[in-house]
């Protein structure tokens, strides 16, 4: 089990990677932009699209990370009040809730890719890029996000995370 956590949590530290990566590369690509529209005086035939599609995968690559290093916004006054058990009960039901609403969202994207893959789907602009390529974003970022809810899990059954990172005498 500690190298399914391991390996789980080597790939959304790589996602958060990817993520990053994306993220540099749509500033560059509006560097780009402002520099070939208003510097040469030419048109942007891709790289409006190219943020887009780079600022959407950065999102959706950077949500398991940001799950894993405990990034999002947690409200923790119910788990305050609960002692150890029902702190544990309450993080085991918002884990297994998460945990369904993201294989279905990572289903449903699948779905959608392979559409787009299997039916050639490109956008409408003049730069008619793959649609599969963005598209693939939404079922790996969110399946990964499905994977570290499974990790979470299970680091919460076996006794090696606290819930909510708390402990009987406070946060950890």
């Amino acid at each position: 089990m500690t190298m399914f956590l391991e390996t789980v949590r080597w790939l959304c530290r790589l996602c958060g990677v990817i993520a990053v990566i994306l993220l540099i590369a749509a500033v560059l690509v509006i560097g780009h932009l402002v520099f070939v529209r208003y510097v040469l005086g030419a048109s942007a035939i891709w790289q409006h699209e190219f943020v887009t599609f780079s600022l959407i995968g950065a999102t959706f690559f950077g949500g398991p990370y940001l799950l894993l290093s405990r990034g999002h916004v947690n409200v923790d006054l119910l788990p305050l009040y609960l002692g150890r058990r029902g702190r544990l009960a309450l993080a085991l039901l918002a884990s297994a809730l998460s945990l369904a609403f993201c294989a279905v969202i990572a289903w449903t994207g699948f779905v959608w890719w392979a559409e787009a893959w299997s039916n050639g789907w490109r956008a409408e602009t003049v730069w008619t890029p793959p649609l599969w390529i963005p598209y693939l974003a939404m079922p790996i970022g969110v399946g990964m996000m499905a994977l570290q809810y499974v990790a979470d899990i299970l680091a919460l059954v076996t006794g090696r995370a606290a819930p909510f990172g708390m402990t009987d005498e406070g946060t950890v």
